[in-house]
């Protein structure tokens, strides 16, 4: 017979989505950002790329509507279509604190999700899911565009992107604020 596992896998998966979603990705977003000159945060590779700004908009879009408006029930007012049309607009830290409060909400209605309302229905962009479903494929496709902007800022910035120090073999984050914690 097989042991129960030592935690409640649905809290623990909760948790680990907070982590990405709100401390993780935003952190390695904010210190990639961070090295991209002003003049290049929406410079595009070409014509259908996305810049870094483009990204930063459409997960702050993406987040509000599967997070804040699918599982949390507030109202859905994205406009998609904006987050890539944008040729220009705000500047770093701006996008940044956008993002930042987005997932601080997000983070508010993480805390209060309990393990029986994974399993209930929601329709999000027109797709039936779960809630499960949901915050699944958000934390997956934030983590792709995270992986993007840091690419576009280490094209853009040779060396000056870095996230782990690997003094002694250990890669241990540098991009994590006091106290965070990066480990399963």
């Amino acid at each position: 017979m097989n042991e129960p596992l030592p935690f409640d896998i649905a809290a623990r998966f909760i948790e680990r989505s907070r982590h990405y979603l709100c401390v993780e990705y935003p952190a390695k977003i904010a210190a990639a950002l961070r090295t991209v000159p002003p003049d290049l945060l929406w410079w595009r590779p070409n014509e259908t790329s996305n810049s870094a700004g483009n990204l930063v908009l459409h997960l702050n879009g993406n987040v509000r509507q599967w997070v804040l408006a699918g599982i949390g029930g507030h109202p859905d007012l994205r406009r998609r279509d904006i987050e890539f049309a944008a040729r220009g607009g705000a500047e770093c830290e701006t996008l940044l604190a956008g993002l930042s409060t987005t997932c601080a909400e997000v983070d508010a209605i993480l805390a209060r999700l309990t393990a029986s309302q994974l399993g209930e229905p929601r329709s999000i962009q027109g797709r039936e899911t779960t809630v499960f479903a949901a915050l699944y494929h958000v934390v997956e496709h934030f983590s792709g565009h995270t992986g993007q902007i840091i690419l576009l800022a280490k094209s853009l910035t040779p060396g000056a992107v870095r996230f782990y120090d690997d003094t002694g073999g250990l890669a241990r984050p540098l991009f994590l604020a006091d106290g965070a914690q990066d480990v399963d």
